[in-house]
């Protein structure tokens, strides 16, 4: 191909006291997308002696790094701090001085601090693949067949033979034909931290997980909320219970949620917005931010010529191993449609790369995937859903326990959330389990242990946990669906 020259890089070393895997030491892999599946991946393909290129166009770590999941996340860890003053007086904490006691927030400072800790975490993933051996290529990446890719830089085109081919490309969020985001004032989730000077009124559409955490963070954070859901309550994917109380929060603290409205357009009105209802109800606001899903970034890798399938929506049709329907092409993350969560973006690579590298691997099992919505409280899920057993696909027992008994959250002033665990009603096998609490993300562990364990309800609950603590009400859940029938 004229312009076009091979690379095979060498075999990386493996870090210090790993033991090389033989079977297929020294392959070739080349992977495409340096979010959490592509870096992941690389980093297990090292260590698996293998020669890794990784090719990423936007920077190391992907979308999950620089635009979505670090940012977001760091702008809600920056709201929370306002929701933990709400039980202050109660807790016997006033305000010194003449002052009200209130806090201001200096959203330019804050977006500053998202985009430099998001850049720093670039930096640091692509200096840990660095020291790992593994040959990085700014640039964009496409098949060439199916055992070779092209990537295209500032230099040129480069092309490298492949054993082994990984697509980890992501996603970007969907828009609408009569709503395109200017980058100004009709946003994206990407493009939310360049809007602090004049953040007035947001009008956030969607209220699926995405839409639920930037409406909560921003009106924790003092800016004026209308969020628009075309649903009869916000979550509407989610434990029912879950998210009829978040919604009920969101209520509480000044947010107006429009539920069973849909947007039919947004239009730019020079220092704002107006979204159009398709009732016919018109929202104005400085800025409107668009959280109506994502969108594969399937586009232009040569997929139809290599002959790697898709699905009807774009996303790459993988089985449990993240094996496409190409030899040696396997696919991870977002662009599969799995389930789009950087854990499982992760997963899936390392699991391409132990499948296609002979080392031992487990098919991917999502019903041991651990999921966190950001909102305050947040929600953790685990598990089969409670409609599985409600709905009688499952024989299994449900116990449902208000946080605000437990006495560490009533020294903390918690008096919202609660813990749900699922049992089967047999075997006492814990099948799943729902925790709406602050830093739920860090509650729901030991329910996932039990899970991947396959320990039973007798067992949680006969392990010891500190007193007082939120934990203690997992294992009191967990006591309460003890087996009596014989």
């Amino acid at each position: 191909m004229a312009g076009v020259t091979s690379e095979i890089p060498p075999p990386a070393e493996p870090p210090s006291g790993v033991r090389r895997s033989t079977t297929r030491e020294g392959s070739r892999v080349v992977i495409i997308g340096g979010g959490p599946g592509g870096y992941e991946a690389a980093l297990v393909a090292a260590q698996l002696g293998a020669g890794v290129t990784l090719i990423e166009r936007q920077g190391l770590g992907g979308s999950a790094v620089l635009t979505d999941v670090v940012p977001s996340k760091t702008l809600i860890a920056t709201a929370e701090w306002m929701t933990l003053t709400e039980s202050s007086r109660e807790l016997g904490i006033k305000p010194t001085g003449g002052h009200d006691g209130s806090l201001e927030v200096d959203l330019n400072r804050v977006n500053q601090r998202v985009l430099r800790l998001a850049g720093a975490q670039s930096r640091d993933i692509r200096a840990r693949l660095q020291r790992e051996g593994i040959t990085l290529v700014d640039g964009t990446g496409r098949l060439d067949g199916p055992g070779a890719v092209i990537a295209e830089t500032d230099q040129g085109q480069r092309r490298f033979a492949a054993d082994v081919i990984l697509l980890a490309t992501g996603a970007r969020p969907r828009v609408l034909p009569t709503a395109e985001p200017d980058g100004e004032r009709i946003l994206t989730w990407t493009q939310m931290y360049e809007a602090a000077d004049d953040l007035e009124k947001l009008i956030v559409v969607g209220s699926g997980v995405t839409g639920a955490e930037f409406a909560g963070a921003y009106n924790a954070l003092g800016v004026p909320v209308v969020l628009v859901s075309s649903r009869d309550r916000v979550l509407p994917g989610e434990d029912a219970d879950a998210a009829e109380l978040i919604e009920t929060v969101f209520r509480r603290r000044g947010m107006d949620v429009m539920s069973r409205s849909r947007a039919a357009a947004v239009h730019r009105t020079g220092d704002g917005v107006e979204v159009e209802l398709t009732d016919g109800q018109v929202v104005t606001g400085s800025h409107c931010l668009l959280a109506v899903g994502g969108v594969p970034n399937s586009e232009d890798l040569g997929l139809a010529q290599a002959g790697v399938a898709t699905t009807e929506s774009g996303h790459i049709e993988v089985d449990r191993v993240s094996r496409t329907t190409v030899r040696g092409v396997y696919a991870a993350g977002d662009v599969t449609g799995v389930l789009p969560l950087a854990s499982v973006a992760a997963m899936q690579g390392r699991i391409a790369m132990w499948h296609s590298l002979g080392d031992a691997v487990s098919p991917l099992d999502l019903q041991m995937v651990s999921a966190n919505i950001f909102t305050a409280p947040e929600i953790a899920t685990v598990g089969i859903p409670e409609r599985a057993i409600t709905e009688r696909e499952v024989n299994g027992k449900i116990t449902m326990l208000p946080l605000g008994g437990n006495p560490r959250a009533k020294m903390l002033g918690i008096t919202e959330g609660f813990i749900k665990v699922f049992s089967h009603r047999s075997s006492g096998l814990v099948l799943g389990g729902v925790v709406v609490a602050p830093r739920a993300s860090e509650l729901i562990f030991p329910l996932t242990l039990a899970i991947s364990n396959r320990l039973t309800v007798d067992e949680v609950s006969a392990a010891f946990t500190v007193y007082p603590s939120l934990s203690g009400s997992i294992a009191e859940a967990a006591r309460l669906l003890h087996a009596t029938e014989t």
